[in-house]
């Protein structure tokens, strides 16, 4: 019998390559929920080839388009946070998968949590601003959910780490590119946008490209490696691997280490997100190590990574430093990309914000919600700042 699956941010670049997979495996899954902020017109085509019957929308204004759209279709059409919430807790869901962007993928984490769900997360956002509330409501559960992460560098942590008690593990290795200006000598005041973008070996959406390149997307990986297998963060190493082709490694009490290998693709993490604990075929090119000429690794240079060394800070202070990180790189990536800040403005940014933050010890959810939007608020003012200089 085919998984039914719900697919939330279904036309980002996780939730396309989700359904390229689910279009592969017809016998195996049925898409029964969708989701998606403002990208209507790609949705349409969605709801049109995988005929769901429920459908988020981001903003309320659009869903007469999609009622008009489909007039014959017995569409159950939600918007906003609530129709996160609601589509992640559907009974009849077999696997929710979470690829919203940002500090909003929470909610529907939550939920899904709360109803017991198998959840393939790709929003690490989400655990990195309440990782502990998110630990707890897990630890809580009769129900049993479960969270298999999406992203390559913790899928290939959990598939080495699966079958090991815990306590065998030394640490664990988190390898990332360096993004598109690792080894290079380049003013980062002059990078600009298409430069940034031009990530040599994966292919995501803008902001975790973004991300990529300032080196803060491997602070967040960091933090949500820490909640979901439990190591503290000196078990937690990092290591720049240009190829790409070791997504992450385990090392053991005994002196071994046991990595994954592959061609760098997503569809790769993702169907694993959702067969587990099966393998089916992908469509991804085999690797080929004979033609590999090196695998390289280095240790960061945190003085050319500002981004990366502010992120290991609010790691180290925990509670809600993390959250204020998170918003305010958020804030300050959208204004890059919207031209109206320098690259190097984004540490900036993200710096004096987590200056002015007053710490809130052990939060529930209510204050993290309330710190998030402090933080923006803050990080809007910073950007102002920045680009009147």
């Amino acid at each position: 019998m085919a998984k039914h699956i719900v697919v939330l941010g279904s036309t980002g670049s996780i939730g396309i390559q989700t359904l390229s997979i689910v279009r592969n495996h017809k016998e195996k899954f049925k898409v029964i929920g969708l989701s998606a902020y403002s990208n209507i017109n790609l949705l349409k085509k969605q709801i049109d080839e995988f005929n769901p019957e429920y459908v988020c929308l981001g903003r309320e204004d659009h869903i007469e388009t999609i009622e008009k759209s489909f007039p014959n279709k017995k569409l159950k059409i939600f918007s906003g946070i609530k129709g996160l919430e609601i589509l992640s807790s559907l009974p009849s869901a077999d696997i929710v998968l979470i690829a919203v962007v940002g500090a909003v993928g929470i909610y529907p984490l939550v939920s899904a949590i709360k109803a017991g769900k198998k959840i393939a997360l790709a929003n690490k956002e989400s655990l990195v601003i309440a990782g502990e509330l998110i630990k707890n409501l897990i630890k809580s559960s009769d129900k049993k959910p479960t969270i298999i992460p999406v992203d390559s560098e913790h899928s290939a942590i959990f598939q080495c780490i699966k079958n090991e008690p815990q306590n065998s593990v030394r640490r664990i290795i988190i390898t990332g590119s360096g993004g598109p200006f690792f080894q290079k000598n380049i003013d980062h005041k002059k990078i600009t946008i298409e430069e940034a973008l031009r990530h040599p070996n994966w292919k995501m959406g803008k902001k975790i490209t973004i991300d990529s390149a300032t080196l803060l997307n491997k602070g967040l990986e960091i933090m949500e490696a820490h909640y979901l297998f439990g190591l503290p963060y000196e078990k937690i190493k990092l290591l720049i691997h240009p190829q790409s082709i070791v997504h992450s490694m385990v090392e053991f009490n005994d002196g071994a280490i046991i990595g994954l290998l592959s061609e760098p693709d997503m569809r790769l993490s993702i169907q694993y997100a959702l067969t587990y604990p099966e393998r089916f075929p992908t469509k991804i090119k085999f690797l080929q190590l004979e033609k590999i000429r090196q695998l390289t690794f280095f240790s960061p240079d945190y003085r050319k990574a500002p981004c990366l060394k502010l992120a290991l800070y609010a790691a180290k202070i925990g509670h809600t430093m993390p959250a204020v990180l998170n918003a305010s790189n958020e804030i300050a990536v959208e204004a890059f990309l919207k031209r109206q800040i320098k690259f190097s403005d984004i540490h900036k940014i993200i710096k004096r914000t987590m200056e002015k933050h007053k710490i809130v010890r052990n939060p529930g959810l209510d204050e993290i919600i309330q710190i998030d939007n402090w933080a923006r608020d803050q990080a809007r003012k910073e950007v102002q700042r920045c680009s009147r200089v």
